[in-house]
């Protein structure tokens, strides 16, 4: 059974702004370590917002580096501004093999999933909507 956004909502899972196209590769279960500066204690489902910017690194670097050609969607295609998927921090580590792993801290993420797109606005760190 597909969660809705509301259902979520009365869930009351946090949400975490991530740019694009990270939040895409990560409600897409491509990406499976969010990289912060920071340290959490969060655990559990968190709702992933597409912040309203793009990551600095060009969609075409982020393509090459991490060999994942033909599978994200054009810089226009991505929604940006709102929830767009569901995942699940199981814990904060500060090393990893992932390709994905960049530090300092690195939230391993499981069970990654869009959601249908729900605008809204961000902030930083975890938040609730």
């Amino acid at each position: 059974m597909k969660m809705t956004i509301f259902e979520a909502y009365h869930h009351n899972f946090p949400a975490l702004s991530i740019r694009q196209p990270w939040a895409w590769l990560i409600a897409n279960g491509f990406k499976d370590i969010e990289n912060r500066s920071w340290w959490t204690g969060h655990r559990g489902k968190f709702l992933i917002h597409a912040g309203q910017r793009m990551d600095d690194m060009s969609l075409e670097e982020i393509v090459n580096f991490y060999r994942v050609e033909n599978v994200v969607p054009s810089q226009v295609e991505l929604q940006r501004g709102g929830i767009v998927g569901m995942s699940n921090v199981s814990a904060c580590v500060t090393e990893s093999d992932s390709k994905w792993f960049h530090g300092p801290y690195g939230f391993k993420l499981a069970n990654s999933k869009p959601l249908a797109f729900y605008p809204c606005k961000g902030r930083l760190g975890f938040f609730h909507l």
